[in-house]
Parts: structure tokens; sequence; C-alpha cells
């Protein structure tokens, strides 16, 4: 059991901060400790809720409200709930009725270039993340808590770094409340103060994160070229407006010609049996023969002993959390860990366990290169090496990212409540032959997106360390 510390007791005034909450975990999180620090540091310190403007003040959530989604474009809006604010790819997300969207009770949660995000309920609940410029016209869910920064008092890119920061941490899940389902309350938040450096370090900070969210956009934006790019070059276009939801269910069809390979009617769906045909009429290779030489299975089975980073450990990334910007994987030995769990450069994972809810990750892939080369990764995924060194992973990626491909995927499905993707089936899956110069076109545009992904962690990096270094500068002057 966790107890206050002998020095630190809790205090009387402490529970009229908190609302007379009588839960112990705001007092025992470091919530407090971490203003008493702030409080000692030699600046000017406001309140969140005096930097910020807008819809009730600048810092809300938003009401329970019908969701209708659609699929058309015209007729809706990218809708971010509490985990789909965590993802580097947007274009997975699913979307809300625009009719609803621009309704009277839901028209104010319109997310705004600048604003920070914050979980505020669920496992999630105290997560944060910026608003990006790509985001804009997209609407958010009522688990997501908006705080809209008054520019005239405070650059947007400050504010998010110090609520980023390990000190907007503490003070932030410090507000958590509830058992079965956890929140934290608009109110709370407001109450977190916020320390004044100056224009001109605040500025820098600002700039670092800014930049880091355009380099964002640009990773999502040239992903998107390049899937677009393929099909375009294949004379396959058409397939990216696939209208999967348009098309009717797959009711009252036959198949002839069935082997023993499978006998499961969903491995016929005659949507994706279109889809198959439409790759196979055009020069192709099947992913089996390029993987010949490769690699297309999952990843070794073994047992995870945790370990402290620094002391060899490894970030195990698991299908949870491979689909976000910045994991936040488990640490685990990697002495006690076989060679299997890395991956070599440019390798597609797919996530290749799960069920086949329509926002569900199963069979929805990501790039391994980069930064993410010094990761580990469990058996879950289903591991796509080409051996083929005509064929590079990034063009590979490129292809199975696509919205054809995950409909492809998800109708090669087996298993029972957990699915996996068929052994065989994927191995006939047809890519496109294309001539080498459009191949490496593609690839280089793949590969441009995830240096500018490495860069804008970076330059995030760079402006959390920046805002630690300030606060650490403050408090030896405190010091002496």
């Amino acid at each position: 059991m966790k107890i206050a510390e002998r020095g630190n007791p809790a205090m009387r005034q402490w529970l009229d901060k908190q609302g007379l909450k009588l839960v112990a975990k705001p007092y025992l999180s470091g919530a407090f400790a971490t203003q008493r620090l702030l409080e000692r540091l030699n600046v000017d310190m406001v309140s969140l809720k005096d930097v910020t403007a807008g819809y009730a003040g600048g810092i809300f959530d938003g009401p329970q409200a019908r969701r209708v989604y659609l699929t058309h474009p015209e007729h809706s809006v990218p809708f971010v709930g509490s985990k789909d604010m965590m993802l580097a790819d947007f274009s997975t997300l699913p979307r809300l009725s625009k009719t609803e969207a621009e309704s009277p009770s839901l028209s104010y949660m319109e997310l705004e270039p600048g604003m920070t995000l914050i979980s505020r309920s669920g496992f999630n609940a105290g997560r944060r993340s910026y608003v990006r410029p790509d985001m804009v016209g997209f609407w958010s869910s009522e688990h997501v808590m908006k705080v809209v920064p008054d520019r005239s008092k405070i650059d947007p890119g400050y504010l998010y770094a110090f609520l980023a920061s390990r000190f907007g941490e503490v003070l932030v899940r410090g507000g958590v409340y509830g058992s079965a389902v956890r929140h934290i309350a608009p109110d709370h938040v407001g109450r977190i103060p916020i320390p004044r450096f100056g224009e001109a370090v605040e500025k820098e900070i600002h700039e670092l994160v800014q930049q880091a969210s355009e380099l964002r956009a640009a990773f999502q934006k040239s992903l998107t070229e390049a899937t677009r790019d393929l099909f375009a070059t294949a004379g396959l276009e058409d397939l990216l407006d696939l209208k999967w939801h348009e098309q009717g269910r797959d009711l009252g069809f036959t198949q002839r010609g069935l082997t023993s390979t499978t006998l499961r009617s969903l491995n016929f769906q005659p949507r994706a049996r279109d889809i198959l045909r439409r790759l196979a009429s055009v020069e192709h290779v099947t992913l089996g023969e390029l993987c010949d030489g490769g690699m297309l299975g999952s990843g070794v089975r073994f047992k995870r002993i945790d370990a402290e980073p620094g002391h060899g450990a490894v970030r195990l990334i698991g299908q949870r959390q491979a689909f976000w910007l910045r994991p936040e994987g488990r640490w685990i030995s990697q002495e006690q860990a076989p060679a299997g769990i890395f991956a070599s450069d440019e390798t597609v994972m797919i996530a290749a366990q799960g069920t086949l809810g329509e926002n569900e990750v199963f069979c929805r892939p990501f790039l391994v290169t980069g930064s993410w080369l010094d990761h580990a990764y469990s058996q879950h995924f289903l591991r796509v090496v080409s051996g083929d060194s005509r064929f590079a992973g990034a063009y590979l990626f490129a292809l199975l990212r696509s919205e054809p491909l995950f409909r492809l995927l998800r109708s090669m499905a087996v298993g029972g409540k957990q699915q996996d993707i068929h052994e065989e089936l994927r191995k006939s899956i047809p890519v496109p032959v294309l001539t080498e110069a459009d191949r490496d076109r593609i690839a280089v545009t793949v590969r441009k997106a995830y240096k500018q992904r490495d860069e804008a962690d970076l330059k995030e990096d760079q402006a959390l360390a920046q805002l630690e270094a300030v606060i650490a500068s403050h408090r030896g002057q405190v010091a002496g």
C-alpha cells in the first residue's frame, strides 16, 4: 500500500484545492510536490485557465451525443477519440456525419491547429497530444478535452510542451479520479500552474513544437501520395475510392473449386475477390514469391522479463501502441529475450491477431525503419520482409497500407474469437510490378515520410529538453 511521506503529509488545505475529493491518489501522485517545486521558482506563475480562451473559457470536453458514422467524404468529417488522438497516421479514422458534427450541440467540438488535447476518461486518461495543421476539419469525441490557448497571452507550442513534460504529466494525471472508469475534470486542469520564462524562451520552445507538428503533417501527406502514386501508375486508382460499405453485404454467393486450403465463406468474399482480380489484372508477382528468401510470418514467442530503462532493457512494442506517434510499450530485458524480437530495416509489420471490428487495428500495417529499429516487437505481428532486392519494403508498405489491401487481408481471416491471417492465402496477394523507376520513386516518398516523422520526434524532444533545462536553471537560482 502506498502511503504519504512522513516529512510531506497531506494537509487540510490540499483537500480544498482538490474540490474536497477524498480519494488518496491526487495527494500521493506527486502533483502537490510538483506544484510546490514550481511555486519556488523565481518566475511568474499563472493558472492554465488564465491563458486559455474560447468556448467555456477554453478548457472543455463535450456532451454525450448520438454518433452517426458515414463513409463518403462529402458528407462526413474525421472523428478523433481518446485513442485516435495518439495515432501517427489519421487515414484510418472513423468519419462522423457532417450534419451531426455541425449541429449546435457539437459544432464547438471542431479541432483547431495549436490546441492541446487531453484524453479525459478511461484507460488512456491523461495523455496529451498537439493538434497538427492537417487536422483542420476534424471533430473530437466527448472523451477528449480541448485546451485552447489564448495566443495573445501564450504561445500554443510552449503551452503544449509544458503539459507534455514530466511536470505537466504529474499535474494532469494527479487529477485523475474514479475506480472502474477514470476521469479528469476541466476544473482540475484549469488550476494547473504554468511557469512563464519570458517571450524569447517560450517562443523558441513553441517554434520547435510547431515545426514538429508541421513535419508530422508532411509525414501523413507523403504516405498518402506514395499510395496514390502506386495505384495510379498501375492503372488501379479507382480502387482507392473503394466505397466498400456502399457495395452491399456479401450474401447468397456460391463458390466452386473448393480445396482443403479453406472452407470459410469469409475467405471467398465477393467484394474482396473483385479486389484480388483487379490486382491480378496488371503485371504482378505474388507476395509469397517476393518474400521467398525474406520473411512472411509471425515473430518468435518468448517470455517477457521486465527491466528498467538504461539497464539492458529494450522497449517492447505490441499491437495497441504500434500505431501511436510515440510508443509507450513495456521495457523488457534484452539479454533474456531471443534475437528475433528485433526487425530489419524496412520490415512491414501487420497487426495479425485481433477481431474484425471496423476500427480495430487487425490487418493494419506500419513500417519499421529509422528510430523504430531500436524497439523490440511482439509475436503478434505478421512480418513482411522482401527477399527480392528490386522490391523494397517501403514500396510494399505503400501498397499494404491502402484500403483495398486492408479489405483483402481482412477477407483472409481465420480463427475463432481472435482472428489471424491465413498462412497460405496471404501468399497469393498480387503485388504490381511497375517499372524500376516507378518503384524507386514510390519507395523514396515513403522513406522521406519516415525521415520527417523521426525529425518531428527529435524537434519535440528538443523542445521538452529546453523546457526541462530552463526549469532546472531556475531551480538552481533558488537553491543558491
